[in-house]
């Protein structure tokens, strides 16, 4: 599997650093920068943990490793863009 901008996923958290976390979508290796999981932005949400399951949606799949958002406005944008696309 590789994995395709605007390309929704689902992942788990591997591994989390001070600048955002590593995650494994179904065998591929991804990265969620902080300002893209929710807890950047709520208080209310924790921040991630490893073995959290996120949803997410790919933002670069040029990048190495390619990168993620787990923030539901970019999910929502990546619809918007796949629908016009078809």
């Amino acid at each position: 599997m590789s994995l395709v901008d605007h390309q929704e996923v689902d992942v788990v958290v591997t591994a989390v650093a001070p600048y955002g976390s590593q995650v494994d979508a179904d065998g591929v290796t991804g990265f969620v920068d902080q300002a893209k999981h929710p807890s950047w932005w709520s208080s209310d949400v924790p921040p991630p943990r490893v073995g959290d399951r996120l949803h997410a949606v790919v933002l670069d799949d040029s990048r190495t490793p390619p990168r993620l958002s787990a923030l539901t406005t970019d999910v929502d944008i990546a619809r918007v863009l796949r629908a016009r696309a078809s």
